[in-house]
């Protein structure tokens, strides 16, 4: 489908574009690209190691985009204001956006599984692709994130993995609306909670999805995603739903006994089909993983891997970078880098954390001032009822590139919130000044959490950190 065609991508750097230039690249396609990261100078190890997979690289100025025979891929955010969509338009190119690009492509494969939900996507998806691995189903999967398992010194950006075209796995994106375009094999829906859009919306949009789907994999813990699996079977589709459920013997994967370990979980896996029951030992921490872990186990279940192999492969399935990462510990602190930036992961998070002793030092960066605003109540909530009282929550002002939005809601108002709530909260001027206050802070037994998306500079903020503890 790509073969031979000559592909821009503007914000090549990003979590959901370099993945797909890379598939795309693999089936034999040109690729060239710009990003605003690169042009600032950020991240440059990122932007070394695509120039040495063959990837030439522009500054975002539409100097780039020259020929109508290009195909400019834009994220759905991309304004026209941005110079490479002028000279798309100037140039007669062919303008796709990146969810158009992965529709396509996941559409075209002749089985596919579409990882959907407000939380546990990447993971989910992560687990998929090594499970599928290791059972020699050779999938291609588009990730969000990068998955341990297939990272090593040539692929440090291992979000994408390269496999046939007739098995492709990806996360999907319910917050700009693109899943719509997918028509999967199998839909996997996590759950279902207020986090781009109304919940009217996101009750249309994941009920076409698993409407248009062989099979779906709901999970009866969470409202939403319980009465679209309900729907389904009083639409007569009984058959088509796969359900799972932490503790519930009326899911078709149900875990029973969970136990936290440092570094991990171990639980009572029962399958209601074939009546088997299986002790799993999972290497990430937290129940939120657990279940994720029966999320994708009723995803490769549907397409046919056996229980044994798909649990054994589950036992060694390494994570998701900056989900819960343990970058080290340091003078008895240990710092921890996480993805978490909607209440339900930042929820996810603290209950796993505070299942073992010791205070949280929480470096909280927003992704933007729309969700300030939207979910202003729920930031509060989320943070006052979790912490404890001598958790430290800091908040530096949203990251802020630029662009039309809208900043009455700041770091300021969540951070006096979770005061008004009686819990420690402070909101401070940038990022630096909250890393020196989390040094200064710092003592032996704490945990340090840095939380936040859609910004990669996060890690090198958390290495940094644990250099100068």
């Amino acid at each position: 489908m790509s073969a031979n065609k000559d592909y821009f991508f503007c914000g090549i750097g990003g979590s959901g574009m370099l993945p797909l230039a890379m598939i795309v690249q693999a089936q034999g396609a040109r690729i060239e690209g710009s990003d605003r990261a690169l042009d600032q100078g950020r991240t440059p190890a990122k932007f070394d190691w695509l120039r040495a997979h063959g990837v030439t690289l522009h500054p975002q100025d539409g100097s780039g985009v020259t020929r109508p025979e290009q195909i400019v891929v834009a994220t759905g955010a991309v304004e026209d204001t941005v110079p490479d969509i002028g000279a798309a338009r100037r140039a007669g190119a062919t303008i796709v956006t990146r969810p158009q690009l992965l529709s396509q492509l996941f559409n075209a494969a002749p089985t596919s599984i579409g990882v959907a939900g407000t939380s546990g996507k990447s993971t989910i998806t992560g687990m998929v692709a090594w499970i599928l691995d290791q059972a020699g189903r050779k999938p291609t999967v588009m990730n969000g994130a990068v998955m341990k398992n297939f990272a090593d010194a040539d692929h440090p950006f291992a979000s994408a993995l390269i496999g046939e075209r007739d098995l492709f796995v990806a996360e999907v994106d319910e917050s700009d609306g693109s899943i719509a375009r997918y028509d999967p094999t199998v839909a996997v829906v996590s759950n279902i909670s207020l986090d781009h859009k109304s919940m009217e919306e996101l009750r249309d949009l994941f009920g076409g999805f698993t409407g248009r789907a062989q099979k779906a994999v709901l999970n009866l813990d969470n409202l939403e995603t319980a009465a679209l699996a309900q729907s389904m079977v009083d639409d007569g589709r009984a058959e088509a739903v796969l359900t799972f459920a932490l503790g519930n013997d009326e899911a078709d994967l149900a875990a029973h006994d969970l136990q936290p370990l440092p570094t991990g979980m171990t639980f009572d896996l029962a399958e209601r089909s074939s009546g088997a029951r299986v002790a799993v030992r999972l290497n990430v921490p937290g129940a939120h993983n657990v279940a994720n872990a029966l999320a994708a186990l009723g995803a490769v279940r549907a397409l046919g891997v056996s229980l044994s192999e798909a649990v054994a492969a589950l036992e060694t399935f390494a994570g998701i970078k900056r989900r819960m990462e343990v970058v080290g510990t340091k003078n008895g602190v240990t710092v921890i880098d996480d993805f978490a930036h909607n209440p339900d992961k930042i929820a996810a998070t603290l209950k796993t954390l505070h299942a073992f002793d010791g205070r949280l030092l929480i470096l909280f960066q927003p992704h933007g001032f729309g969700p300030l605003k939207l979910m202003k109540a729920e930031f509060i909530d989320g943070f006052a009822g979790l912490m404890r009282p001598d958790d430290i929550l800091l908040m530096p002002e949203p990251v802020y590139f630029g662009g039309t939005t809208d900043r009455s809601v700041g770091s300021q108002d969540i951070a006096a919130g979770v005061r008004g709530a009686g819990r420690q909260a402070q909101a401070l001027a940038d990022r630096p000044a909250c890393g020196e206050r989390l040094v200064e802070l710092a003592r032996p037994g704490d945990r340090i959490i840095v939380m936040g998306a859609r910004d990669d500079t996060l890690s090198e903020f958390a290495q940094d950190l644990l250099t100068r503890l």
